[in-house]
């Protein structure tokens, strides 16, 4: 009695048993779900895109009836009547997908459906590629990145390529026609990289609050004159006041000193980057000098007081001529633009935040990162469209500068004292 008892207790831990009036037995079984979910998983994942398509069809079929009635039914206020079916397409999931539709016909001829203009959105493609490519995806590789969740096409390489292309040339467009009369830019940085043979000048603007911003690009075939003047020109076209008061940061290119003089005037402020500078003497030392230049140029950029900076960066000169006169003909060249800063009296994180254009050569690394892919530069064009659209990617993670509660002291020195409030507020 006992051992039948045990037994139907075990049965009844394993099913639960409910008999209905009607006779029907219901049995419920317990399941590890688990397990159960993560082997269906593919299937789920499946079911969810089938789900989707469905969907689009439904919504085409949906705008089919509005304009044509139901099928079989006869109206007088239909707009069109139907005109068999076609093999169409439309994007989903990074993809192309068959989209079978009705094909509507009105007194004019054929109706273009809104709801299949919609699916088919050039955009939708593109933003899915240009995400791909700019987390680091090849074209050739875009394919295999995609989840297996539906069949498609349009995904081989050659594809891919044309619809980045379009993608590209929208950002490089957008970039190109920012306006900036409104950004209430405080300093420029202007500085240049370059792509096999194309030279490309960026500039980068801090506004009285300390925000950066992508300015715009230029492409040449060097940093000369004409690539540098072309730049500018543009900023201005695009509002950027040339009576304006600004702080440009610039490298030691002698033809971008001549385009801000050109186009800002001779007052232009105009701070040297201190890393080319550091840079190019070292190049005229033997390699046993350079630690000992470094730390010189060091201690007299980090002095506080402006006479104190310049004292010192004298005895460096002083010290280099016995060793090289190129290397001190060197320093002595754009000596006093290195001490801009000095001279404006900026507090010192900030200052060392302004002193170089190391602002935008961050925005150089993220390029140099995601374009590394890029095998073959075709053309200016191609180089200007990567350019750009990693400059408004690499925009997307900027923060304010180091300093920037000190901005109302660079603003002061301007002459704007009336911003100095609203820069301490903000």
């Amino acid at each position: 009695m006992r051992s039948g008892y045990v037994g139907q207790d075990r049965l009844s831990s394993a099913k639960v048993v409910r008999r209905q009036r009607d006779g029907t037995v219901l049995v419920q079984l317990p399941l590890p779900m688990l397990d159960v979910m993560v082997d269906v998983q593919a299937e789920v994942e499946q079911f969810a895109a089938r789900c989707g398509l469905l969907l689009m069809q439904a919504c085409v079929e949906n705008e089919v009836e509005c304009l044509a009635g139901r099928r079989y039914e006869h109206t007088t206020e239909r707009k069109a009547y139907r005109a068999g079916r076609t093999s169409g397409w439309a994007y989903y999931a990074g993809r192309k997908v068959a989209l079978p539709r009705q094909r509507v016909r009105g007194q004019e001829g054929e109706v273009a459906l809104s709801s299949v203009a919609a699916f088919r959105q050039d955009g939708r493609m593109q933003r899915a590629v240009a995400g791909k490519v700019l987390g680091g995806v090849k074209m050739r590789r875009y394919e295999g990145c995609l989840d297996a969740v539906c069949e498609g096409y349009g995904v081989k390489r050659s594809s891919v390529s044309r619809h980045w292309g379009r993608a590209s040339a929208r950002s490089l467009k957008e970039l190109a026609e920012r306006p900036l009369g409104e950004l209430e830019l405080a300093v420029l940085l202007i500085d240049g990289v370059r792509f096999r043979d194309v030279c490309v000048v960026v500039a980068l603007g801090v506004d009285y609050r300390g925000y950066k911003h992508v300015l715009g690009l230029y492409g040449g075939a060097t940093e000369n004159a004409a690539t540098c003047q072309g730049l500018l020109e543009d900023l201005v076209r695009r509002g950027l006041a040339p009576e304006g008061k600004y702080l440009f940061v610039i490298d030691g290119s002698k033809a971008l000193r001549a385009a801000v003089r050109d186009t800002f005037g001779e007052a232009a402020l105009v701070q040297r980057c201190q890393v080319h500078k550091r840079r190019n003497v070292r190049e005229h030392l033997p390699k046993c000098y350079h630690r000992a230049l470094s730390l010189r140029l060091t201690r007299a950029w980090g002095m506080q007081d402006y006479a104190d900076a310049r004292a010192e960066l004298e005895k460096t000169v002083r010290w280099l001529e016995g060793l090289s006169p190129s290397a001190a003909e060197s320093l002595r060249e754009g000596l006093e633009e290195t001490l801009t800063l000095h001279h404006l009296e900026v507090p010192g994180l900030l200052r060392r935040s302004l002193s170089s254009t190391n602002l935008i050569e961050s925005c150089f690394s993220t390029t140099r990162e995601r374009t590394r892919s890029v095998k073959r530069w075709r053309s200016a064009d191609q180089v200007l469209r990567w350019a750009g659209t990693m400059l408004l990617e690499a925009e997307k993670g900027f923060r304010r500068v180091r300093g920037h509660a000190a901005m109302p002291v660079l603003l002061t020195k301007f002459g704007l004292a009336e911003l100095d409030a609203q820069g301490a507020a903000a």
